[in-house]
């Protein structure tokens, strides 16, 4: 009588392939660690009591990851563990409880069925399978229900939170989180309802020094955000201590504004609206009843007097104290025409819309007037970040100079009637062969596609030993065309994008080849919105220095004959600046 020479992986192989899902949802449990363990041990047991599961040791974690403000498409480990199973690595998940999954209604149930129809179940230690089948229509109502209660669950939560969170701060408690510059966490030897170990705020020394040294800088020198983080990190001594390697403008503001450095703690600082966080005025806050010595690392008077010079400084960007009698033009009347296509030359970043004022004296009447002036900014030299000094462009300086190099380039183009008609042809050359590239490999797609059906039909041939090939085998083959149908899927969605901007392009250039004739004319009459249809037309990108201002045409000027004035990227030399 034969025998099987392998009977525990014969054994093995007929056991559902089972993965963990971890979640805890605060930080405070990560570093605890306890609930993790517990919720990886009885999940660990309750796979054990299958004797058709097999634990491949693979565990899912997120860490201080909240299930109900984050979304699917935002939870990494969620997309991992549906890739894998879109990859027929698994067959079960298994949470300790259903929240583990999530707590949002509609997406969470829309995930577990969508796992549910690539074969793979979900199974919780406190419900069993709470994976419906697809055709379960009351099953999946169920499913509704069940992560409808746990939304509406963690939404009373968060106000019950909210209100505990309103009490404790009056009584001078830290609510937890990551501690702000200038603090550690520390065990304060409180034990929390639950058996957690909680922590409070202990004073950093090195990085309470260059907490007085913002302060300082902006109370006595009155050195606004940006100043101060360009300030900061030109010294190295401060640049080394910058909470992520960088001074900003945001985090110096952060830290100018935070009630905590003066022994309050403070609660309802921001808000989180859509998904996005809000700064709320000072008025909102709820402040401790009284400051907390222990913490405070600059006086009150000292943290005043900087909110009330910050507030003044914010109202000299409109009005500075001498020129407060001055009658204001404004001639900021919307977006600037280079906005979409100006960069800065030093670091990349795209310019942003701007002003200044300007004053002048009537000579007859002696009047003090003044005006806005549009310029273009670097946001990152405006937050601090190290630069060259050369942050701003006056949009009435450099704005008449690119128009200029347009009307060179468009009188260029009109030399040559030729021009237009050879960019049309190897557009359209170009477009069909790209055409015929995604053509090719779709027809490849299809090709591993039917290779894996025809070997799926016969994995009941396999089985009952009826075919070539081992159902081992079989197998092995199956998932090598699949992972191969994933990388050939890339390559097709790869060839269409490719096709997509090829066809865009051409589009362009048949646009231009229309309105060339018109629009040196529309340069000079034309207004801003105009004007930046016009520019986006032609510009693909422009760099600006101190010293010159080059310009990155959509069609490069490499594929016309040598122009005495003109290089392959129009540059303005500094004299023209």
């Amino acid at each position: 009588m034969e025998t099987s020479q392998n009977p525990i992986s014969d054994n093995n192989n007929c056991k559902k392939q089972v993965r963990i899902l971890l979640r805890v949802s605060s930080g405070q449990q990560l570093d605890d660690g306890r609930d993790l363990f517990t919720q990886r041990k009885i999940v660990e047991e309750y796979i054990s009591s299958h004797p058709d599961w097999q634990y491949d040791g693979h565990e899912y974690f997120e860490g201080g990851v909240s299930g109900y403000k984050n979304s699917i498409a935002d939870r990494d480990i969620l997309q991992e563990a549906f890739r894998d199973a879109a990859n027929g690595e698994y067959d079960i998940l298994v949470a300790y409880k259903d929240d583990r999954i999530g707590r949002r209604m509609w997406e969470i149930g829309g995930y577990v069925m969508s796992l549910k129809n690539l074969g793979v179940d979900i199974y919780t230690v406190k419900d069993g399978c709470i994976s419906p089948e697809t055709d379960d229509i009351m099953g999946q109502m169920m499913l509704a229900l069940r992560y409808g209660n746990a939304q509406k669950s963690s939404a009373d939560t968060g106000m019950r939170v909210k209100d505990t969170a309103k009490k404790l701060i009056a009584q001078g408690k830290f609510m937890g989180g990551k501690a702000p510059y200038g603090y550690t966490l520390e065990l304060s030897g409180e034990i929390s309802k639950h058996g957690r170990a909680l922590k409070h705020l202990v004073i950093a020394p090195e990085q309470a020094e260059v907490v007085k040294r913002l302060y300082e800088l902006s109370s006595h020198k009155e050195f606004g955000s940006a100043k101060i983080a360009r300030t900061l990190n030109e010294d190295p001594r401060y640049k080394n201590l910058a909470p992520h390697d960088v001074w900003k403008s945001g985090t110096i503001t952060s830290i100018l504004t935070n009630p905590i450095y003066t022994g309050y703690t403070a609660y309802n600082r921001r808000e989180r609206l859509n998904g996005r966080c809000r700064s709320l005025n000072s008025r909102e806050w709820i402040l401790s009843a009284k400051p907390n010595p222990d913490i405070a690392i600059i006086d009150e008077n000292t943290w005043t007097d900087v909110q009330q010079k910050r507030a003044q400084r914010r109202q000299q960007y409109t009005r500075s104290i001498k020129n407060q009698e001055t009658a204001i033009i404004s001639r900021n009347d919307g977006m600037l025409s280079l906005v979409d296509v100006l960069h800065c030359g030093y670091c990349g970043c795209k310019m942003v819309n701007g002003s200044r004022y300007n004053y002048w004296t009537i000579k007859d009447t002696g009047e003090r007037r003044s005006s806005k002036l549009p310029i273009y900014k670097c946001q990152n030299a405006w937050k601090g970040v190290p630069h060259d000094k050369t942050k701003q462009f006056r949009a009435d300086k450099i704005e008449p100079i690119v128009y200029e190099a347009l009307a060179d380039y468009i009188d260029h183009l009109l030399k040559d009637e030729n021009i237009l008609k050879e960019i049309t042809t190897n557009s359209h050359t170009e477009l069909q062969r790209k055409k015929q590239e995604l053509v090719t490999e779709q027809k490849r797609l299809e090709k591993i596609r039917h290779n894996i059906f025809v070997m799926e039909e016969h994995i009941p041939d396999a089985i009952t030993g009826d075919y070539a090939l081992s159902l081992e085998d079989l197998v092995h083959n199956i998932n090598k065309h699949k992972q191969r149908e994933q990388d050939q899927v890339r390559v097709v969605q790869q060839k269409k994008i490719d096709l997509q901007n090829s066809t865009v392009k051409s589009n362009d250039r048949k646009d231009l080849k229309n309105k060339i004739p018109t629009w040196r004319n529309l340069f000079l009459s034309a207004d801003i919105p105009t004007k930046r249809v016009l520019v986006n037309k032609l510009i693909e990108r422009i760099n600006i220095f101190k010293e010159q201002i080059v310009i990155y045409f959509k069609i490069p000027l490499d594929d016309f004959p040598p122009h005495p004035r003109m290089d392959s990227n129009e540059v303005v030399p500094q004299q023209r600046l």
